[in-house]
């Protein structure tokens, strides 16, 4: 799986954190991350399927879609 750094707001990782670790939601930062970004795919998905901008060609991302990713991969500077 690729890794890729991004620059995020010190209140919005803070956020995140609340939701990362044995009383969270996710086991780290990359879970919570990769959920965030399959969630808003799907909701934009959702949103080209009602103007009609949705192609026959599969993403990607439908190629794998039902295939779970497995726990505790890292994104870097990962602490959770």
């Amino acid at each position: 799986m690729p890794k890729i750094s991004v620059e995020v707001p010190e209140e919005l990782l803070a956020d995140l954190d609340d939701h990362v670790g044995d009383d969270g939601k996710f086991v780290n930062r990359s879970d919570a991350i990769r959920a965030s970004i399959r969630k808003t795919l799907d909701v934009l998905d959702e949103i080209d399927a009602r103007h009609g901008r949705l192609t026959d060609e599969p993403t990607g991302r439908d190629a794998v879609a039902d295939r779970e990713e497995p726990a505790g991969g890292d994104v870097e500077g990962d602490d959770g």
